[in-house]
């Protein structure tokens, strides 16, 4: 059986804020919509489900992220996640340059949790927590080509 990726959900704080936090980064937003009703409900698998939420493409077209504001029922805060914590915790992009990109996410008040390292002479890379608490990975490749 064939299978392809489709794309990462995430439920966030300020749907424009997130929005804004990716597209400056160089994603699109493919479309919008506010969702409820009983499909919802049995797709998600929570009773009165009502969401704003947003699709974004990154700009190769391979890569989408699907943003959830939840409307009903409230939100659940929790605590920021960890690196080393069981299950998903990050979301990763590969970008031209590092500095452009961290200097566009301090924009959205995001900063590397440590700073940038280098791996080998392969990659320089660092993790960004950005809206909503998100771990965000970016990382250039140092021998493009």
């Amino acid at each position: 059986m064939p299978i392809t990726f489709e794309n990462v959900a995430i439920a966030v704080r300020d749907l424009e804020e997130t929005i804004a936090f990716f597209t400056d980064l160089g994603l699109t937003v493919l479309g919008r919509d506010t969702v409820s009703g009983e499909w919802t409900d049995t797709a998600v698998g929570l009773d009165g489900n009502h969401a704003k939420i947003a699709m974004l493409q990154t700009p190769d077209g391979k890569g989408r992220i699907e943003l959830f504001e939840y409307i009903h029922p409230d939100a659940i805060e929790t605590s920021p996640t960890l690196p080393n914590e069981i299950g998903m915790h990050r979301i990763a992009f590969s970008v031209d340059d590092i500095e452009e990109s961290l200097a566009i996410a301090a924009r959205h008040g995001c900063h590397p949790l440590r700073g940038v390292a280098t791996y080998g002479d392969v990659y320089k890379l660092t993790y960004v927590r950005g809206p909503s608490g998100i771990i965000v990975m970016l990382a250039e490749e140092l021998n493009k080509g």
